[in-house]
């Protein structure tokens, strides 16, 4: 795992137990090594930041957008990170909310497809 801030885990633990539906149809889909035998990890710390979803033994972090993220203040908070975790080694893929709803197949198969690349 890679580093990260220890005062982050109590708030990543509150994130896992309050996740929104849209991160429990896709977790749902992730958990338990289903795409290429990899395991991923949900909201966790990683530098000073908490990651929706985490892929450490292919470098992947999966992002979920809300409406919110269309908003300039927090596109560039979003921007900052993303530069932040491609600067340590991480592939960031990011989806809206509504994707997961309209097509979840569709984000898997983004997913698994980044995977056998890699």
């Amino acid at each position: 795992m890679r580093d990260y801030s220890p005062r982050l885990k109590p708030l990543a633990r509150e994130l896992r137990r309050d996740q929104t539906d849209f991160e429990c149809r896709l977790w749902a889909r992730l958990r338990r090594k289903q795409i290429q035998g990899v395991q991923f990890y949900r909201q966790r710390p990683v530098g000073q930041y908490i990651v929706d979803f985490y892929a450490p033994s292919v470098g992947l972090v999966v992002e979920l957008d809300g409406s919110q993220h269309l908003e300039e203040r927090v596109s560039d908070y979003d921007a900052r990170r993303t530069d932040f975790l491609r600067s340590v080694g991480l592939e960031v893929l990011r989806f809206g909310n509504e994707d997961v709803v309209e097509d979840l197949e569709a984000v898997v198969g983004v997913i698994d497809d980044w995977i056998r690349r890699r």
